[in-house]
Parts: C-alpha cells; sequence; structure tokens
C-alpha cells in the first residue's frame, strides 16, 4: 500500500490480546501521543471469531495512518490453552496485516519489556501501571500501560 501525502510516520505498541492495549507515537518527536484499549469482546450477536474481525480493522486504521514499525509482545508461554489459541489469531492478524501494509513488526519478549518498565522481568501488573505513571501517562487500564510500556522499550532498545 502506498503511504499518502502528508501522513504522519509512526512508531506503534500493541499488547494482543481480547482486551488490546496501543500506543502510537511521532517517528520524529519520539513522543507518544495517543495510548488506549481496545475492547475487543464479541458481543452476545457476534460470532466468537468477529474479535479477531474487530482486531484488524483497528489495526488496519492504525496502519493507514502511516506506521514505521509495529513491536508488539512476544509471548512464550499462556496460562491456558484458550489464551494460547487466541494469542496465535491475533498474532497472525497482525502479522497478516502488517504484511499487507508492508509495515514491519517486531516482538519483543514479556521478560525483556518488565526490566525495561520496571528492573524486574517478573514484575506484576501494579508495577506495570507505576512505570506508566512515572513515565507521565494515565492508563485506564494494564493493557494499556503494557502497550506504553512495549513501546518505550521498543524504540529505546531496538531502533
Amino acid at each position: 500500500m502506498s503511504k499518502a501525502l502528508g501522513q504522519s510516520q509512526s512508531f506503534i505498541g500493541i499488547d494482543l490480546g481480547t482486551s488490546t492495549g496501543f500506543a502510537r507515537c511521532d517517528k520524529a518527536r519520539r513522543a507518544i501521543f495517543t495510548s488506549q484499549t481496545w475492547d475487543l469482546k464479541p458481543t452476545r450477536f457476534d460470532s466468537p471469531a468477529m474479535r479477531y474481525v474487530k482486531f484488524k480493522t483497528r489495526l488496519r486504521e492504525q496502519l493507514a495512518l502511516g506506521a514505521t514499525l509495529v513491536f508488539y509482545e512476544k509471548v512464550m508461554r499462556h496460562m491456558g490453552t484458550a489464551a494460547a489459541h487466541a494469542y496465535g489469531a491475533f498474532l497472525f492478524s497482525l502479522h497478516e496485516t502488517c504484511d499487507d501494509y508492508a509495515v514491519p513488526y517486531l516482538g519483543l519478549t514479556v521478560q525483556e519489556i518488565k526490566m525495561f518498565a520496571t528492573g524486574k522481568g517478573n514484575a506484576k501488573k501494579d508495577a506495570m501501571m507505576a512505570a506508566a505513571l512515572k513515565w507521565g501517562f494515565k492508563p485506564s487500564s494494564e493493557d494499556e500501560a503494557d502497550a506504553i510500556a512495549i513501546l518505550k522499550c521498543g524504540m529505546e532498545t531496538k531502533i
């Protein structure tokens, strides 16, 4: 897909899941200017696969605005089979959509992100929220805090 004139180039951080954390920053200023949580739960009228359709739609909207690189949380171990299946489907959708837009993506391990944000590779959710607050953000959820940490970690350690 070609980039339209005037589109800003940005870095994106994504915490994959049914409650997806999202953060975006301007490439030139390297300042995070938006972060949020995408609620992708299907309604009672939706098929179970609708969460992935919603995710792909949201991601396409963001990539169409211009993106240079997408960072995501690379999860190697899951608490259950359903979580592993859902993560795999979200990861497939992320890879497929980024490939459609010719936007590269890079996975960061959970331990790498937590170590960057808190100094501990096994930090709890409240520590990740505290890190985001320390950086001057007010995330509405742990997923949003994780997305901010993923984006900051990627920008400061990978590029």
